[in-house]
């Protein structure tokens, strides 16, 4: 059997507010293409399908759309929920679902009798069946007490996975001998490297469990870091398919690719995916970045500026825009400029409402009001009653 391991869709998602939709349907496309084009059997996706756990209406139709197009191209489903979906919206209708060739394991037991951590989807793979078990992201509290977990040494990531393998490796015990093991499980695994897209699950400061804890499995297909990574040979993170912070910018987006038969796990190869938009960094004055032809390469990416002018440039992502209409981020960091780091008593001991006020205004563009500005300062705080004309004194 052919498998594909993805994860970390985040259908829904917006990038510093533009919209992402188009792009994620474009690489769910591709993804049936690639199953297509590579006669994959099995598409794995470890967790994290939406952004939110109650998705838009048009992020459901996307997700539909590309789960439909991955089912057509001939690739049977096995999807868990991440800590991003709603376990119960998404696994609604698993068993309907089953019959259509998506596997949904977003539960650890359901008392409707639908399918849990330990039931697995078995495929026929001949003289060696596979077994693929889906770990739903499991919030600890929450799934320690479901796992019958009382003791207060049995808190956080690591004991509730130690418990979900338990029970994983209970059940492939009773099944034939030479019976393969795939897991899908979205967690921080120690050794994996994170980025500033990923939301934390860190529960009392500790969100890691180590990789021993799927010792035993013939391949684990993890979902949550946003980069893929090879913590060992049969452990590793697709990543998302879409980068989703500027941290992201030199990562190459990929899924894996594997065999599995009677010799176990063979043939894994990474296959990096199509960037709909790339994102690039640019840094300098304003004029600079709307003037200089080195720039001209990236005009069409996601752009984040940093700028440099001493001044606050007044409407500067407009004006960015003219040239780089995908810009979306914006810092200002004025050259050569330092702030003094000042308590909130010391930076107003001893100075009228004026006085503070045209500091704020300074600290905040790089330059203190001008003529008119600090007329309007004035009538403001006259009007507020904050300030007297004929009394220079402290803030009242």
């Amino acid at each position: 059997m052919r498998m594909l391991h993805t994860s970390d869709w985040h259908v829904g998602r917006t990038f510093h507010g533009a919209n992402l939709l188009a792009e994620q349907e474009a690489i769910l496309e591709h993804l049936a293409d690639l199953v297509s084009a590579e006669a994959i059997d099995v598409v794995l996706v470890a967790g994290d399908i939406y952004d939110r756990a109650v998705p838009s209406a048009d992020a459901v139709r996307v997700a539909t759309r590309g789960l439909r197009r991955i089912r057509e191209a001939g690739a049977q489903l096995v999807l868990t929920s991440g800590n991003h979906d709603s376990a119960a919206r998404l696994g609604a209708f698993a068993e309907f679902a089953a019959a259509g060739g998506l596997h949904l394991r977003t539960s650890i037991d359901d008392p409707a009798g639908s399918a849990g951590l330990a039931d697995p989807v078995l495929f026929d793979g001949g003289s060696a069946p596979v077994a693929v078990y889906g770990i739903p992201y499991l919030e600890p509290e929450t799934a320690r007490r479901a796992l019958g977990l009382e003791g207060p040494e049995q808190r956080g990531h690591a004991a509730v996975l130690t418990e979900a393998m338990r029970r994983v490796h209970a059940d492939l015990a009773t099944r034939p001998e030479g019976t393969r093991s795939i897991v899908l499980a979205h967690a921080f695994v120690t050794g994996g490297m994170a980025c500033d897209s990923e939301r934390t699950i860190a529960v009392g400061g500790v969100e890691q469990v180590p990789g021993s804890v799927f010792a035993g499995i013939d391949y684990v297909a993890l979902g949550h870091l946003h980069g893929a990574q090879v913590l060992d040979d049969r452990l590793r993170y697709s990543g998302s398919p879409l980068a989703y912070s500027f941290s992201e910018a030199s990562q190459r987006k990929s899924v894996f690719l594997f065999d599995v038969d009677e010799s176990g796990v063979s043939g894994i190869e990474r296959r990096e995916l199509p960037v709909p938009r790339r994102l690039a960094t640019v840094r300098g004055t304003l004029e600079e970045l709307l003037e200089s032809p080195e720039h001209e390469d990236v005009t069409d990416c996601f752009v984040s500026a940093t700028l440099t002018d001493r001044v606050r440039p007044v409407d500067a992502m407009r004006r960015l825009r003219e040239r780089f209409p995908h810009a979306v981020h914006l810092d200002w960091e004025p050259e050569g400029r330092s702030e003094p780091v000042l308590r909130y008593a010391e930076a107003v001991r001893g100075r009228s409402d004026v006085d503070i006020a045209r500091g704020f205004l300074d600290a905040c563009r790089g330059a203190p009001p001008n003529e008119r500005e600090d007329a309007w300062l004035v009538a403001a705080l006259e009007s507020a009653g904050k300030h007297d004309p004929d009394q220079d004194g402290d803030v009242r």
